[in-house]
């Protein structure tokens, strides 16, 4: 016998949290959620206060077997005048009769709230957090904040009729196996970047408040209207700032910015899942706590997280003279591999600028659709 549940209290909160646990068991590239930052996620996080979600658990008799969350973004249908609905935090045992059970009650959830566009996902409240299904690359571990599955979830989702909305695209630098040329034409783009009164400088820790107000603004342009993206209000960018700045190396951060307004930023993180796949079920207690604040220093890899440039500044040459200056840092660093990415498959600009330094498109992403 199969059942749905819908998730209302803390044990069946922790049960839904903990069951990819169990699914992935004895699978070597997959990395445990931190318990904690999972719950925050889904109880507390300032999303909730202007959208909805309900989690759901699918039991075969006693025992989980499939979760799903419905979202309704409310924020996100203002922004791009739809009226549409996501799903997330999908896994699920390979059975397409479970799978469309699990799609069937999401979809059931968004129509009563009124939804009558399209469900979207895999996403985890927007494009601004954890979304995508991974569709290639399967032969290692996803880096800091990016998704993993099993290989046969596309098939599920494709069984239940979902189609493709867009490919997002991760790219990968191994050690010095890069073209440079971006480093080696900062000098002369940022000489002609300077005719503009646009300097490229690291970003201040010490007054990081009013850095992370700059970057919010900056961030919010020059994602405009990006697939799934919904701008973060002051409170949601702060949410995500305090977390960031936990790990964030000040020499992988880059501002653009002209007469002191900023105009563009990069930002690479340390994979801090070098450390994450060694925490038993993402708890950090008794003993996760010290693998996380010790095993920090010998990381070895980033993920260029972000870079953006708001419009009218762009084709400038800010974006190379941002990633030179993080590969620089790379370099100085001796770090073993940087991520790149997401970026949007059609995104011809920065795709371009990452191809000719001979980023390698490894990994691939997808987000799909399917009408209401």
């Amino acid at each position: 016998m199969r059942n749905i549940v819908a998730v209302s209290n803390k044990k069946q909160l922790g049960q839904f949290i903990d069951f990819p646990h169990d699914l992935y068991k004895g699978d070597s590239n997959y990395v445990p959620e931190l318990f904690i930052a999972q719950r925050d996620l889904l109880t507390t996080h300032p999303f909730h206060k202007h959208s909805s979600l309900q989690c759901f658990l699918l039991f075969e008799g006693d025992k989980i077997i499939g979760r799903i969350a419905a979202i309704l973004n409310n924020n996100y249908n203002i922004f791009n005048s739809a009226n549409d609905g996501f799903f997330g935090f999908f896994d699920c045992i390979n059975d397409q009769e479970a799978a469309n059970l699990l799609f069937d009650t999401a979809t059931k959830w968004l129509k009563d709230k009124g939804v009558t566009g399209a469900i979207i996902g895999p996403v985890n409240f927007s494009t601004n957090e954890s979304c995508g299904l991974l569709i290639e690359g399967f032969d290692s571990p996803p880096v800091v904040m990016m998704p993993y599955n099993a290989t046969y979830y596309s098939a599920l989702m494709e069984g239940w009729d979902l189609k493709k909305k867009v490919d997002l695209i991760a790219w990968k630098f191994n050690g010095d196996n890069y073209d440079d040329r971006s480093v080696k034409l900062m000098d002369r783009l940022e000489e002609r970047l300077n005719r503009n009164n646009i300097t490229i400088r690291k970003i201040n820790m010490k007054n990081f408040k009013q850095e992370a107000a700059n970057l919010r603004e900056v961030y919010n342009k020059a994602w405009d209207k990006n697939a799934g993206f919904v701008p973060l209000n002051d409170e949601e960018f702060d949410y995500q700032a305090k977390d960031l700045k936990l790990v964030l190396d000040p020499d992988f951060c880059f501002v653009a910015e002209q007469d002191g307004k900023l105009v563009g930023f990069g930002a690479a993180i340390p994979d801090m899942n070098q450390i994450q796949i060694k925490i038993k079920k993402g708890r950090l207690l008794p003993t996760g706590i010290f693998k996380l604040l010790f095993g920090k220093k010998n990381v070895k890899g980033i993920r260029i997280l972000l870079l953006g440039v708001v419009d009218g500044y762009r084709k400038m040459g800010i974006e190379a003279c941002i990633y030179g200056s993080i590969i620089k840092s790379y370099k100085a660093k001796k770090f073993e591999y940087a991520e790149a990415g997401w970026t949007l498959e059609h995104n011809d600009l920065v795709n371009n600028a990452i191809i000719a330094i001979k980023g390698d498109p490894y990994k691939k992403y997808r987000i799909y659709e399917k009408a209401i």
